[in-house]
C-alpha cells in the first residue's frame, strides 16, 4: 500500500463540512473571533459543495419581519403543525429571529432577489418564500466563508473525530483523507462545529442502474452529519422522523414553485380531486391535525399514497391550465434551470410539454436531514434566553459532547430551516463556539499518538485489504475475501428499504420488520470491516458506506422505539397505525456507546413555548 503523508493542522474551530450551515460558522466565526484560527474541512469544494450546489429558485425560509410579513412566533407555529407537534420550539425561534439578517446578507454579496414592482418587497413564492435568480446561490455565499477562514482545505473526507485525552465527554478535533491526494489530515481544534450533509441512499431510490444518482436529495450526502456525532457517543434526536417528497416524477424536479406560484393542483387518472376522498381516513388515523392549516405536508403525502394504493394513479399535476399563461410558462421552466435542469431533460425526452400534457408526480424514496422540512439530527442545547432547563446546557447548539457543535442538517429539531436557516444556525453555533473558547481559553487539548495512529490504520484498512486479496476473484468483481462500496451500498438501501419503510413497501413497516432489519444491518457492519477499495475514490465510497450504514442504524432504532405512526406519509407503523398523542407527544433520544455499539432510548418532553 502507498505511504501517504500526514499533515497536521492545529485550530480554534474547525468546521467540518462547507455547505450553508459551514459557510454560515465560518463567516460568523470571524466576527466574533478575529483573533482565532478558523479551518473548514469539506469533502467536495467550498465554491459547489452542498444540498444548494446546483442552484436554488427559491430561500425557503424567510420571514419579512421588518415588513410586517410574518414574526418567529409565526414560524414556530407553522414549523411545530407541519410536523404533527414534534419541534424544539426554542431552537425554532431562534433560528427564525436572526434568519432576515442572513438573507440580508446574501443579497448585499450580490445574490439577485426578486422584488414585487408593486411593493417593493421581495417576491414571494409562498408565506415563507421567496424567489432568487440562484443559479449562483453557494458561491456567492462560499466567497464569504473563503475571506472568512484562515484555511479552507477542499476534498477532505473527514472520517472520525477526535476526543480530547484530558477530559471526558470533549472532543478535540477530528480526522480524514485527502480524497485526491491520499494524505492523511488531522486536525486538532478547541470546538468543533459539524455542519455536514444529511441522508441520502441509504433507501433505495426510484431511479435505479444507471440512474441512480438522480435522487431528489443531494446524492452525495452521506450522512456525515449524523456519524461523526454519533460514533463521538453524542445523543440524537427524532431519527425516526425522515421525510418523503412529493416530486415529478423520474426527475426528481421540485413543485414548490408550481403549487404555490403557479397556482397549479393535483388530479388522479380520472380527473378527480382526491385529497378529499381520504378526509375520514385520514382524521381516524391522527385526529385533529387534518383540519389544520395547511394541511400538514406528510399528511398530503398520505392522500397521494393511498390513492396510489387504491389504484387511481398516476396522478398528475395540472399545468396545463396555468401553462396557457406566458409568464407562468416562463416561470415553470425557469424553476428547472435554475435548480433541476435534469427534470427540463427527462420531459423533452419523453416529448412530454406540461403546457399540453400534465406531468406525472410520484413520492421519493425516504430521505433523513434536518436541515430541511423534518426534525433529524443531534440533540443540542437552546439559547439561554428560551430554552427550558431541560433543553439548555450552556452554549447554544452544542450537542451532549463537550465543545462539539451543530449546524444544518446535524442539528436536530429545526424543522423547515432550509438554506438560509442552515446559514443562520451556523452563525449561531460559531457565536457559541467562540465564547466557549473564551470560557476555557486556558485548558488545553490533549491527542495521543497512539488515537492517530490507531485511526490512521482503521481509515486506510479498505485499501490495504483490497490490496492483499485482490486477485481472489470468483467472477467479475465477486471476492470471497471483501466486499465493494456498491455492493455494500445496494445491500444497505435493500435493508432499510424493505424492514424500515421504504418504496417497495409503501413505507410501511412494524416491530417484527424493524428487528429483522436491525439483525441484518449488524451483520452488514461486520462484512464491511472486510471493504475493499481499489483506490481513493472507492476509499472515500467505503467511508460514506460506513457513515451512512451507522445513521441507518440509528434512524431503525428510532422508528423501532416511537410506537406510534406520527407522521402518516412519510412512514408507517403497521402495528401502531395510529397518532398516541397521549403516550407519544414526545421528542425521542438515543446515544450510542462508542465503546460497545450498544444503544440507549429515552423520551425527552416537548415543551411549547409559543402559543
Amino acid at each position: 500500500m502507498a505511504k501517504f503523508n500526514t499533515v497536521f493542522e492545529e485550530c480554534d474551530i474547525l468546521v467540518v463540512g462547507g455547505g450553508m450551515g459551514g459557510t454560515g460558522a465560518a463567516y460568523e466565526a470571524r466576527y466574533w473571533g478575529r483573533d482565532l484560527k478558523i479551518v473548514v474541512a469539506e469533502k467536495a469544494n467550498i465554491d459547489r459543495s452542498g444540498a444548494v450546489a446546483q442552484g436554488l429558485y427559491a430561500i425557503n425560509c424567510y420571514m419579512g419581519t421588518h415588513w410586517g410579513e410574518n414574526q418567529p412566533e409565526d414560524h414556530v407555529r407553522y414549523a411545530r403543525n407541519d410536523l404533527m407537534g414534534m419541534v424544539r420550539e426554542d431552537l425554532a425561534y431562534d433560528m427564525a429571529r436572526h434568519v432576515d439578517s442572513a438573507v440580508h446578507k446574501f443579497e448585499e454579496w450580490g445574490l439577485p432577489l426578486m422584488r414585487d414592482p408593486k411593493t417593493g418587497r421581495y417576491q414571494r413564492e409562498g408565506k415563507w418564500q421567496i424567489m432568487i435568480h440562484g443559479e449562483s446561490y453557494k458561491p456567492i455565499v462560499a466567497e464569504a466563508a473563503r475571506k472568512s477562514a484562515d484555511k479552507i482545505y477542499n476534498r477532505i473526507m473527514v472520517t472520525h473525530l477526535l476526543m480530547d485525552e484530558s477530559k471526558a465527554n470533549r472532543v478535540g478535533g477530528a480526522i480524514g483523507f485527502n480524497v485526491r491526494t491520499g494524505d492523511l489530515h488531522v486536525f486538532k481544534a478547541k470546538c468543533v462545529i459539524v455542519a455536514a450533509g444529511g441522508a441520502s441512499h441509504i433507501f433505495k431510490p426510484r431511479s435505479v442502474g444507471e440512474g441512480m444518482g438522480r435522487t431528489w436529495y443531494a446524492p452525495w450526502s452521506s450522512a456525515s452529519a449524523y456519524a461523526l456525532p454519533i460514533m463521538a457517543g453524542a445523543k440524537m434526536t427524532q431519527m425516526e422522523n425522515r421525510i418523503v417528497l412529493c416530486r415529478f416524477k423520474d426527475g426528481y424536479g421540485p413543485v414548490g414553485a408550481y403549487f404555490l406560484h403557479l397556482k397549479t393542483y393535483t388530479q388522479n387518472a380520472y380527473g378527480e380531486n382526491y385529497e378529499k376522498t381520504w378526509y375520514e381516513h385520514t382524521k381516524a388515523m391522527v385526529g385533529e391535525y387534518i383540519d389544520h392549516h395547511p394541511t400538514p405536508t406528510c399528511l398530503r403525502n398520505h392522500a397521494f399514497i393511498e390513492e396510489m394504493k387504491a389504484g387511481r394513479g398516476p396522478i398528475h399535476m395540472v399545468t396545463t391550465e396555468a401553462f396557457q399563461d406566458p409568464h407562468k410558462e416562463t416561470v415553470g421552466w425557469e424553476n428547472f434551470l435554475g435548480m433541476t435542469v435534469g427534470q427540463a431533460v427527462v420531459w423533452a425526452s419523453q416529448d412530454i410539454d406540461p403546457k399540453y400534457i400534465n406531468p406525472e408526480l410520484t413520492t421519493s424514496e425516504p430521505y433523513v436531514m434536518g436541515s430541511h422540512a423534518t426534525c433529524s439530527g443531534a440533540w443540542a442545547s437552546g439559547p439561554e434566553d428560551l430554552s427550558p432547563d431541560e433543553y439548555f446546557w450552556g452554549y447554544n447548539r452544542m450537542m451532549t459532547v463537550e465543545g462539539l457543535f451543530g449546524a444544518g442538517d446535524a442539528l436536530g429539531g429545526t424543522a423547515h430551516a432550509f438554506s438560509s436557516g442552515s446559514f443562520t444556525e451556523g452563525r449561531l453555533a460559531a457565536k457559541a463556539a467562540v465564547k466557549y473558547i473564551r470560557d476555557h481559553q486556558n485548558e488545553q487539548i490533549r491527542i495521543s499518538d497512539k488515537q492517530i495512529e490507531d485511526l490512521r490504520n482503521e481509515i486506510y484498512k479498505p485499501l490495504e485489504h483490497y490490496q492483499i486479496y485482490r486477485n481472489e476473484i470468483v467472477a467479475g468483481t465477486v471476492s470471497p475475501s471483501y466486499i465493494l462500496p456498491i455492493h455494500g451500498l445496494q445491500r444497505l438501501e435493500k435493508i432499510m428499504d424493505e424492514y424500515v419503510g421504504g418504496i417497495s413497501v409503501n413505507y410501511m413497516t412494524n416491530e417484527p420488520l424493524l428487528n429483522f432489519g436491525l439483525q441484518k444491518l449488524r451483520i452488514l457492519q461486520e462484512d464491511l470491516e472486510k471493504i475493499g477499495a481499489e483506490d481513493l475514490h472507492q476509499l472515500q465510497r467505503a467511508w460514506e458506506l460506513k457513515h451512512r450504514t451507522i445513521a441507518s442504524e440509528c434512524v431503525t432504532q428510532h422508528t423501532l422505539f416511537r410506537q406510534e405512526t406520527r407522521w402518516p406519509g412519510y412512514y408507517y407503523r403497521g402495528d401502531y397505525l395510529r397518532l398516541d398523542d397521549d403516550n407519544w407527544h414526545v421528542l425521542t433520544l438515543s446515544r450510542r456507546d462508542p465503546e460497545s455499539g450498544e444503544w440507549t432510548m429515552e423520551k425527552a418532553p416537548v415543551y411549547h413555548i409559543v402559543d
